[in-house]
């Protein structure tokens, strides 16, 4: 599923028009990256929870060459499922 056909979906399902629909879910990524950025987390209760993990510098092999390299520290956002989520795809 990609963003139009989400879109669509939650136009039908809400009964709202697609200008609505597209508002609410451009609204909730925003919020979302916007509370990520902050380094703070997103739960919501039975689908999951968005937040920052921090990886640490490491070293790697530039696949080309074989030659070692060093990887930056960064932070990355991740994912985990609730319960309701993981029961609802088994």
């Amino acid at each position: 599923m990609n963003k139009m056909e989400l879109i669509d979906a939650i136009a039908k399902n809400a009964s709202i028009s697609k200008k609505d629909a597209k508002s609410a879910l451009e609204a909730m990524v925003e919020e979302i990256t916007g509370t990520l950025k902050k380094a703070d987390k997103v739960s919501l209760i039975g689908f999951g929870t968005f937040e920052i993990a921090e990886r640490k510098a490491r070293k790697g092999v530039n696949p080309r060459t074989g030659e070692e390299i060093k990887i930056k520290a960064t932070r990355v956002p991740k994912f985990r499922p609730g319960k309701a989520l993981k029961e609802a795809v088994k």
